[in-house]
């Protein structure tokens, strides 16, 4: 099990780095267009403000737990299931209506405890990437997502996933996905100096746009979401292998371990009995003189 855990995380890693190329330029892109739409919208100044005070106060979540479909990865799936139930808690707090829509089979089980209305259409999700990298789940999860956001359901998706930093170090990140094209821009870009700006400014000067750039980001903005989302799967998927093999990898020293105690303690047992055939012997032979 530890060497199927092993060859099933090197083939994710490979995946990840690979996809990361390709969403790192998608993103630098969209940021690109998006500032050059944002220079050329500056007379909506308080239109949008109104839009970003809208989306900083959210009433209603979407909240997509990810867990594995299996066990036998220590405390992988014990761990999400009391970080989502301590996350609806804390959104609850707030004032937050919760829509859950679970992805694993272990986050799915958990929630059902709770007596919770959930959305399990996507609960397979993980199994169509990691056996076939089949991505039209994906798209269809964002697709439901924002039709949820454009009929005013929800103002907010929160993902809740084990984000893979190490074999074994793999913590547990909530990450919001914003839905509109004015909130595409990441929060450490809103927050660049003009140096950073001007940078992404000059990156774009490199493209030439056709059609216009308001087009081209509306074309190329939903599939940033399906490379975030996308994206966010393989790192969950990641930490899941990893700790899977953490978990076998512990089980067999664990196993060893016990192996060598038995062992010993069998040939103590073979020593003694041994021992105490020849003493028995010996006061035979002893007592017949």
């Amino acid at each position: 099990m530890r060497m199927v855990a092993s060859a099933k995380l090197h083939h994710t890693q490979g995946m990840t780095e690979a996809f990361l190329r390709y969403k790192n330029e998608l993103q630098l892109i969209v940021d690109s267009l998006q500032l050059t739409v944002d220079s050329s919208m500056r007379t909506d100044d308080q239109q949008g403000a109104s839009q970003l005070s809208t989306l900083n106060a959210p009433l209603s979540t979407l909240l997509i737990p990810i867990s594995s479909n299996s066990g036998l990865c220590g405390a992988f799936n014990s761990n999400m299931g009391k970080a989502t139930l301590s996350r609806i808690q804390e959104l609850e707090q707030m004032g937050k209506q919760v829509h859950l829509l679970p992805i694993g089979k272990k986050i799915a089980h958990e929630l059902r405890k709770t007596e919770r209305e959930l959305n399990t259409d996507f609960v397979q999700l993980l199994d169509k990437i990691g056996k076939n990298n089949d991505i039209t789940g994906v798209s269809a999860l964002v697709a439901y997502a924002i039709e949820l956001y454009q009929h005013k359901e929800i103002d907010e998706v929160e993902f809740i996933y084990h984000h893979f930093k190490s074999m074994g170090s793999q913590v547990i990140q909530v990450d919001s996905l914003q839905l509109t094209v004015n909130s595409s821009m990441r929060a450490d870009d809103q927050q660049q100096d003009d140096s950073q700006l001007s940078t992404l400014n000059s990156q774009l000067s490199t493209y030439l746009t056709e059609p216009s750039p308001e087009e081209l980001l509306t074309s190329l903005f939903p599939r940033l979401l399906n490379a975030k989302v996308y994206g966010i799967l393989l790192d969950s998927l990641t930490s899941e292998h990893a700790a899977r093999m953490l978990a076998m990898q512990t089980a067999d020293d664990n196993a060893n371990d016990l192996l060598k105690e038995l062992t010993l303690l069998y040939n103590k047992t073979r020593q003694q009995s041994i021992t105490n055939e020849l003493i028995d012997i010996m006061s035979g032979k002893i007592g017949e003189h």
